[in-house]
C-alpha cells in the first residue's frame, strides 16, 4: 500500500486516478478548491481518502496539503500534480490578469508544491514526482502560447529538479497525454475574445477542438493505470506519452527539429573558439 497526494482529484484524470488509486487499495490524499465533490470518495474510503480543501494560487496551502497528508497516513510516496486549466488565446489577446493566473495555476503552484514535498521524500529517501503536462508542451498548436508556454516551463524546472534531487531516490516523471475524453475542452478551458485578426490561426485551432469535444481519442481510465504502474517501475520514464497523438505530435517535432539543427549546422557550430585558444 503506498500513499499518493493528488491535486485537483474531483474531475477527469484527477479523479480517474483517485478512483484506480483507491480500488488498487492505496491511501490517498485528495487535494481539490471544493471537499465536497469527492466527499463520495471519502464515504466509500474513509480510512484511505483524505479530503483537503487546496488552490494552488495559495502559496501556503502547498505546505498544508503536505502537512495534513503526512498527518493522517505518515508518508508521501507519489504527488501528482494533476490540477490545471487551459487558455486559448493569441499572446496579443491575453490579458496580464489571464497570464498570471495560468502561470500561477499551472507552473509556479505545481513547483511550490513540489518545493513542499522535497523534504519529505528526501528524509524518506525515496519518492516519486508526476507531473500532468500537455503535448502543447513539446508540439504546441496557435492559441496556447501561455498553456503550452507553462506545461514547457514547469517541465524544464524539473529536469534540473530531478538530477537536484537524485541521490535521495526521488524519481520525476511528466506525462504528456494528447486530447483525452475528460472535461478539459468544456469545463477547464478559458477562452479570450477573438480577434479578427487571429481567426485564421486560433479560431482554426479553437474550431478543431470543438468538433473533437466528446470524440477524443484517449480513455483517462487506461492513462490512470498507466500512470499508476509507474509505482512500481524500478526505473519510470522522466517523460511518459499517453495516446496516438501524443506519439505522432512528438515524432513531428523532433524530426523537423533534427532537420533544422542539421540544416543550420554550419552557422551556428563554428562559434566557438579555436581548438586550445
Amino acid at each position: 500500500m503506498k500513499t499518493l497526494l493528488i491535486t485537483g482529484a474531483s474531475t477527469g484524470f484527477g479523479r480517474s486516478l483517485t478512483e484506480e488509486a483507491l480500488q488498487r487499495g492505496h491511501q490517498v490524499a485528495l487535494a481539490v478548491r471544493n471537499p465536497e465533490a469527492v466527499a463520495d470518495l471519502v464515504a466509500k474510503h474513509p480510512e484511505r481518502a483524505l479530503a483537503i480543501h487546496f488552490d494552488l494560487t495559495k502559496p501556503a496551502d502547498a505546505f498544508r496539503a503536505i502537512n495534513e497528508t503526512i498527518e493522517k497516513f505518515g508518508a508521501i510516496d507519489m504527488l501528482i500534480n494533476n490540477a490545471g486549466y487551459g487558455l486559448l488565446a493569441s499572446l496579443e489577446e491575453t490579458t496580464d490578469a489571464q497570464l498570471e493566473r495560468n502561470l500561477e495555476t499551472n507552473f509556479t503552484g505545481p513547483l511550490r508544491l513540489i518545493r513542499a514535498v522535497i523534504p519529505v521524500m528526501r528524509e524518506q529517501k525515496s519518492g516519486h514526482i508526476v507531473n500532468l503536462s500537455a503535448i502543447a508542451a513539446y508540439a504546441n498548436h496557435a492559441g496556447f502560447a501561455v498553456y503550452g508556454g507553462a506545461k514547457a516551463a514547469l517541465d524544464a524546472a524539473c529536469d534540473a529538479a530531478a538530477q537536484d534531487v537524485a541521490p535521495y531516490g526521488i524519481k520525476f516523471t511528466s506525462v504528456v497525454p494528447g486530447p483525452f475524453r475528460t472535461d478539459f475542452i468544456g469545463r477547464s478551458l478559458e477562452h479570450s475574445p477573438r480577434m479578427p485578426a487571429y481567426e485564421a490561426t486560433v479560431g482554426k485551432f479553437s474550431a478543431f477542438l470543438e468538433k473533437m469535444n466528446g470524440r477524443q481519442p484517449g480513455d483517462p481510465d487506461k492513462a490512470a493505470r498507466a500512470i499508476l504502474d509507474l509505482l512500481n517501475a524500478e526505473k519510470p520514464p522522466f517523460r511518459l506519452l499517453l495516446g496516438g497523438y501524443a506519439y505522432t505530435m512528438f515524432a513531428k517535432k523532433l524530426a523537423s527539429q533534427e532537420a533544422e539543427m542539421k540544416a543550420w549546422k554550419e552557422v551556428g557550430l563554428p562559434t566557438d573558439f579555436p581548438p586550445g585558444e
